[in-house]
């Protein structure tokens, strides 16, 4: 059983919003369906870090899901900025169970035991949030980690942090989010929406004792990235 990561996958198979004509995009449903189904067994679990599908309800998203649904192994979903189908968490548990999808599982303020890791996570926010809105969110995505990373803790296994937004971009730091990290003792924290030219202001490494990895899609030319 192996624990798999990848952000950012931005279909839109059940919308009108292809990403193909960006560049490193091209074909990339069919290059992430080929290259998850070389890797991944159906006992394997994959983390998508947000950024799942353009569809703006559950119902126009019904189709990412789907084919989803269709490639090996458990599925952890975490949300990202552009997943405006995100709910409440009865609704899209409800939504997931009548649809029959049986490999989809979301995280939200809580976790998932995945062999010797717990798996937790939020979507995270801006690191240079000044507007009053913007601190509102970000104060209100910390507590939604700490409560992800409580709920780890209670099954006694490793915390493995999933974001969607970076902790750490180039050299502007996300201070509230690094600081729950270091305060907690967390080994990996793995992280997507950085696309493009951004790719090579992605911090990648150790920093503050945590492990940082880019995880998008086109970072990882849309294969899923081995965590254990």
């Amino acid at each position: 059983m192996s624990l798999f990561a990848i952000a950012d996958l931005h279909l839109s198979l059940g919308t009108n919003k292809p990403m193909d004509d960006f560049p490193g995009w091209r074909d990339y449903v069919s290059r992430l369906e080929q290259n998850w189904r070389a890797l991944v067994a159906p006992e394997d679990t994959v983390v998508i870090a947000g950024d799942i599908s353009w569809g703006m309800t559950l119902e126009q998203a019904r189709t990412d899901f789907a084919f989803l649904e269709s490639l090996p192994g458990k599925k952890l979903l975490l949300k990202g900025n552009h997943d405006y189908w995100w709910s409440t968490r009865r609704k899209m548990d409800q939504f997931i169970d009548e649809a029959g999808f049986t490999s989809l599982t979301i995280v939200h303020n809580t976790a998932e035991a995945v062999g010797e890791f717990a798996v937790c996570g939020t979507r995270g926010w801006f690191y240079d949030a000044e507007a009053d809105e913007d601190k509102k969110v970000l104060a209100r995505e910390a507590g939604r980690l700490n409560a992800s990373i409580d709920a780890a803790e209670r099954t006694g296994l490793e915390p493995v942090v999933f974001l969607h937004y970076p902790p750490v971009w180039g050299d502007q730091v996300c201070e509230e989010f690094m600081t729950i990290l270091t305060e907690r003792r967390i080994r990996r924290c793995y992280y997507g929406h950085i696309h493009g030219t951004g790719i090579r202001r992605a911090v990648q490494g150790t920093v503050r004792g945590v492990e940082l990895r880019l995880i998008s899609g086109d970072s990882l030319s849309f294969t899923p990235l081995l965590v254990r």
